[in-house]
C-alpha cells in the first residue's frame, strides 16, 4: 500500500498547485505538519490518492517518470483537464485499461488509468 506520491515543482509555485490540484481536480489540501511548513510546498487528499508537491531548488519536471492514478470515470478527468486547458494523451496499449496521460502546470507527466475498461475510444 502506498500512502503517498510526492511531485516536485519550482519555488514560489504553491499558488499553481492548490488551483490544479484543488481547484481543477478536486482534492483537499491537507495541513502539513509543522515542522516541514518552512520547506514549502503543499499537500492534497482526495479520490483515494494523496498528492504531496514539494519545492525542490533546481527544478526540472518528470517527463517520462510518472505517478499512475486509478480513477472512476476516466472520461470525466479528461473533460476536467482539457476545460482547464491541460492536453489530454490517450493511449490504448495497456490490456485492460483505458488509460491517459497529463501533465501537471510545472510539466510533470500524470497517468490515469480505468481498469477492467475497453481500451477503444
Amino acid at each position: 500500500m502506498i500512502h503517498h506520491v510526492q511531485l516536485s515543482a519550482p519555488a514560489g509555485s504553491e499558488t499553481a498547485a492548490r488551483g490544479f490540484w484543488s481547484g481543477l481536480l478536486g482534492f483537499d489540501e491537507v495541513a502539513k505538519p509543522p515542522a516541514l511548513v518552512a520547506r514549502g510546498g503543499c499537500w492534497f487528499r482526495g479520490h483515494g490518492i494523496e498528492v504531496h508537491v514539494g519545492i525542490e531548488d533546481g527544478f526540472a519536471p518528470a517527463r517520462r517518470a510518472h505517478p499512475g492514478f486509478i480513477v472512476g470515470g476516466l472520461d470525466t478527468w479528461a473533460a476536467r483537464l482539457e476545460q482547464g486547458g491541460h492536453r489530454v494523451e490517450w493511449d490504448d496499449l495497456y490490456p485492460g485499461m483505458r488509460r491517459f496521460y497529463a501533465v501537471d502546470p510545472f510539466g510533470n507527466r500524470l497517468e490515469f488509468l480505468e481498469p477492467n475498461a475497453p481500451n477503444a475510444r
